[in-house]
């Protein structure tokens, strides 16, 4: 006997009930217009309820034939504009314009937009018979006013089947000729289910149809979480809340978008292709979220978004914008004034930049800020609804708003009331800053501009009345620049992130926690990224280096280790030998990949790096005779020493591409590899790159946002591959799972470190309180008190503290660099802590722009003339090989909370001279016949960098030897950032064997504490 509770249609019916009781009504199959898709009754009685004049002006003209013709002409306007325009923006019959549906009006104030909304006819049909050639049905098909718009195939577990029947389904059952199934001209979106999983399609193609997973994520991975006893489906979240009438209607007129894109074929031929968009659970979700937090807070509120590579972030910066712009509370007050997108690339974002422009709006609605700061400023002036820029911009928008203001012109006066004062100061407007990569936009003085700039006259009131309440006159500046780097009560931001800082939830997150979160695991987990760690590569460098003369020299410790390593790093062999493994790899193993299309990036160390690797991959390819050319991206010109006739710049060895053409050029199937020096690194989208071979040192963010270039998909796209000459496989891995399943905050920075840095800095006699307090005077001047004098002036507050630091210099080179390096500590951690802190403390302000100007006039330390050792040293011994492959497998419990900026100085201190011979013989010989002859730079070097390192120096004076080591251990792995690759036996017994792990450590921690305790005693 079969239990007709495991039956799918039992499932049917649990969804068809639950529609029908919110609002959806049913439409019987036998009514559906097999012939023109559509279900002709419900469409003519919401036009002949929401528009009765021009029913009755048509019925006047048509009689009878009244309905017909409406149904007639919607159908042709439906084939030719596509079922959005039509539904958005309406259709014509007989001359008069008619609409297909009412969509939410943003406001209360337009009683019949509230009628003819709630007249829409949400329709519900299971087993839609659609074909006028067959019996086929659809589970579940929902309508608006009668047009189809969303099918529904459901599959229950209970009888068998899943969520993959559903998908096969559509793929071999389904014709997409139907018009039912037409793309553009009726259903939008198709969706796939069983009771545990969903997935949709907007376009189905045949065997060709690509689905995509639409689940809730279950703890940071794919899939939805289980639900509790009476809890009901894992995915009821489909048709209660996603299919519910009022976001099914939300999303057909808000968010589902047809975008179109230029792509370029491998002929060289320009095509359009045209892409329906519907957006994916987690964006639908975090716009949502974000627009009902906003209506709710009103401006001056912060809000995090952490959202993986492969979230579709542009998307979701899109419709967010849009949905702030038209944002009205409820009793139809405007939430924001202007909405203003920010990236902190210096070139806009072309495909941010598209996808806005592109969503729904009205002309004027949008502008690109693409030409410079007085375009910027005019947008502001105007009051344009959405405003797409770059935050470099913004430092010079005052001066342009002064100068609209002195001019009186068009672009200041287009709105009455709305132009800016005499004194470049916005009246208060009420903005929404959405901003893309938070991480790094976060802090600094450009975005502290931002903030004055927005901030408008309330930030100017603010400071007079701070001002007045501590009794200081003529100082309004000074509390204007403290008041600008705090919270605005106008501006609300809503930041952008895949790889979130300490600082970045501090400043943006709701109480020190995203608003909401896609995690790179859930990304990978459902195929919108590659994990770019799956095939992962490491070789070791293996050397010998010896004096060639036998003449003592004497060196700088540290500067001659860093001379050395340099010299290896650009070593003609050491660049011929690591570009024969890559070019045969490429050849042998990349170009098949992506149907033959794929490309390679490398990532050198240094412009000079990029330089020689070009010229050396160029030179073998030659000589092979492969089919495979290279470009390079570095800025500016390079010089190499060792041919002091010529210069190189990217354009002239890439034989004339300009800088802005390069991407394009690489997209092209002409070029194969990429080399880069600090370029490309980050915001590069390129599917085609397949492989990144690695010879420089990454750590942190910088290790997820460069590999992270090989994870964009591509139809053709299977896997990536890593090879990487530098960096140890624990620390990627390390760097990874920080952002894995989302990060977390570690320890605060103290704010009690800021007063304790300026006592420091003042005890020392280099500044003086009165000289701060005659440069703060001149420099927050009111605007019209200030004159040329006032350059003068302030340099004659500065110099006194840069005589006296010469002095200390002079006398005593460690000390003064010490000073140096608190003085750096002092400007990060108050650039931190002024947007953070609930208090603002006008002498720390006044300090804080003292030093910034004071800075660059300190004189540096002589130093020690950069080494070249080519004519004393030779490489007499080289070994490549590879010490590992395979995957890196990430796992939550691997993750690092994000720790706080620290009030940590940094201390230069002058290393010892030693015989070049000594250092040689150290290098070679410490360890004797235990090793082989090329691990003789292993443990030299390991000093040599800690004793350099900013945080060890400063754990070395603060802590004793058994605390230190315990510190030193810790960031033992970060100590490798200035030496050559680790030797593969040392590697792998300091990995493996616990006792040689403690040997090792302990004589490193004693060597680099005994170091830096005899160069800085500790005071008694």
């Amino acid at each position: 006997m079969t239990n007709q509770h495991t039956k799918e249609a039992a499932y049917e019916s649990v969804i068809e009930n639950h529609l029908l009781q919110n609002g959806y009504v049913s439409l019987p199959s036998n009514t559906f217009d097999r012939e023109r898709a559509i279900f002709g009754t419900p469409l003519l009685d919401f036009i002949r309820t929401s528009q009765p004049k021009a029913w009755a002006r048509l019925e006047k003209l048509l009689g009878e034939q009244t309905g017909e013709q409406i149904l007639r002409d919607l159908c042709k306007w439906l084939e030719i504009h596509g079922v959005l325009a039509t539904l958005r923006h309406g259709f014509k019959c007989y001359g008069r314009k008619l609409f297909a549906a009412q969509f939410a009006p943003v406001h209360g104030m337009n009683p019949d937009a509230d009628a003819a909304y709630a007249a829409n006819i949400c329709g519900l049909t299971r087993q839609l018979y659609y074909s006028p050639s067959n019996t086929k049905s659809l589970d579940l098909v929902l309508s608006l006013n009668g047009i189809p718009l969303m099918t529904v195939e459901l599959k229950n577990q209970g009888s068998g089947q899943t969520v993959d029947d559903a998908v096969n389904q559509y793929r071999k059952d389904r014709d997409p000729r139907e018009l039912i199934f037409k793309f553009k001209a009726r259903t939008l979106v198709h969706f796939a289910a069983d009771t545990d999983s969903v997935q949709m399609t907007t376009r189905l193609a045949g065997s060709t149809t690509y689905f995509l997973p639409f689940n809730r994520g279950n703890g940071g991975s794919a899939g939805n979480p289980p639900v509790k006893k009476g809890g009901g489906y894992r995915t009821a979240y489909l048709w209660e809340e996603v299919l519910q009438r009022d976001s099914f209607l939300d999303l057909v007129g808000r968010f589902i978008h047809l975008q179109t894109d230029e792509k370029r074929t491998d002929e060289g031929r320009k095509i359009t292709k045209e892409t329906m968009i519907f957006p994916r659970y987690h964006q639908l979700g975090a716009v949502r979220q974000l627009v009902t937090k906003a209506r709710a807070d009103g401006p001056g509120s912060n809000y995090l978004v952490e959202h993986s590579a492969g979230s579709g972030k542009s998307n979701t910066i899109g419709w967010l914008a849009h949905r702030l712009a038209s944002l009205h509370t409820s009793t139809d007050a405007r939430v924001f004034d202007s909405v203003v997108v920010i990236t902190d690339r210096r070139v806009l974002d072309k495909q941010l930049q598209q996808t806005i422009y592109q969503f729904e709006h009205k002309l004027g609605v949008v502008e690109k800020i693409d030409k410079h700061s007085r375009q910027l400023a005019e947008a502001l002036v105007n009051g344009t609804p959405i405003i797409i820029t770059t935050l470099q911009k913004f430092p010079f928008v005052t001066k342009q708003l002064e100068e609209l203001a002195e001019e009186g012109g068009a672009a200041a006066s287009a709105m009455q009331g709305m132009k800016s004062r005499e004194d470049g100061v916005l009246p208060t407007r009420r903005f929404a800053v959405i901003i893309d990569e938070a991480h790094s936009s976060q802090g600094g003085e450009t975005a502290a501009d931002l903030k004055q700039v927005l901030g408008g006259e309330d930030l100017v009131d603010e400071a007079k009345r701070r001002a007045a309440e501590d009794e200081v006159t003529d100082m309004d500046e000074l509390y204007r620049n403290m008041a600008k780097r705090g919270r605005q009560a106008n501006v609300s931001f809503f930041a952008f992130t895949a790889t979130p800082k300490h600082k970045t939830y501090k400043i943006f997150g709701e109480a020190g926690k995203a608003s909401h979160r896609y995690t790179m695991r859930q990304a990978i987990e459902e195929g919108f990224i590659l994990d770019v760690l799956k095939n992962y590569t490491t070789y070791a460098t293996y050397f010998k280096l010896v004096q060639k003369s036998g003449e003592e020299l004497s060196v700088d410790k540290s500067q001659a280790a860093r001379a050395l390593a340099k010299m290896l790093r650009t070593h003609p062999y050491n660049i011929a030998q690591k570009t024969q493994v890559m070019v045969e790899h490429f050849n042998a193993v990349t170009k098949h990949k992506i149907g033959g299309r794929a490309k390679a990036m490398v990532v050198t160390g240094s412009r000079l790096e990029a330089v020689r690797y070009k010229e050396k991959f160029d030179e073998y390819i030659r000589t092979k005779g492969y089919e495979v050319k290279s470009l390079v991206a570095f800025s500016g010109v390079v010089n190499d020493d060792k041919v002091p006739a010529v210069t190189y710049t990217e354009v002239e060895m890439n034989n004339g591409i300009k800088e802005r053409e390069l991407p394009e050029k690489f997209a092209s199937p002409e070029y194969h590899v990429l080399l880069v020096a600090e370029k490309y690194q980050t915001g590069f989208d390129q599917p085609l790159l397949h492989t990144m071979y690695v010879d420089k040192r990454l750590a942190g963010i910088q290790a997820v946002q460069t590999l992270s270039r090989l994870n964009r998909n591509h139809p053709l796209k299977e896997d990536t591959f890593v090879l990487d000459f530098v960096n140890d496989r624990e620390e990627i891995k390390q760097a990874f799972s920080d952002y894995y399943e989302g990060a977390t905050i570690g320890e605060e920075a103290d704010p009690a470190a800021l007063y304790r840095l300026k006592l420091e800095l003042e005890a020392d006699g280099i500044i003086t309180e009165t000289e701060v307090d005659d440069f703060a005077a001149i420099y927050f001047r009111p605007r019209s008190r200030q004159s040329p004098a006032d350059h003068r002036q302030m340099n004659e507050a500065l110099d006194p503290a840069v005589t006296r630091f010469a002095a200390l210099l002079a006398s005593d080179e460690p000390e003064a660099e010490q000073w140096r390096g608190k003085l750096a500590s002092y400007r990060s951690l108050y650039g931190f802590l002024s947007q953070v802190l609930p208090y603002q403390d006008s002498e720390l302000e006044k300090l804080f722009v003292y030093l910034r100007y004071l800075s660059p006039k300190l004189p540096r330390r002589k130093g020690v003339e950069a080494y070249d050792f080519d004519d004393d040293v030779r490489l007499e011994y080289y070994r490549l090989q590879k010490i590992s492959e395979g995957s890196i497998s990430l796992a939550k419990d691997y993750a690092r909370p994000l720790d706080g900026p620290t009030e940590l100085g940094v201390g230069m201190v002058r290393e010892p001279e030693v015989a070049l011979r000594t250092l040689i013989d150290r290098l070679n010989d410490r360890f004797g016949t235990d090793f082989n002859p090329a691990d003789q730079l292993f443990f030299d070097q390991m000093v040599a960098t800690a004793v350099a390192d900013e945080e060890i120096i400063e754990a070395a004076a603060a802590n004793p030897k058994d605390k230190f080591k315990l510190i030193f251990e810790k960031l033992l792995r970060t100590l490798f950032s200035e030496r050559i690759d680790q030797n593969e036996e040392i590697f792998a017994r300091y990995m493996n064997d616990g006792v040689f792990h403690e040997i090792v450590t302990s004589w490193l921690a004693d060597t680099a504490y005994d170091d830096l305790r005899q160069r800085n005693p500790p005071n008694e």
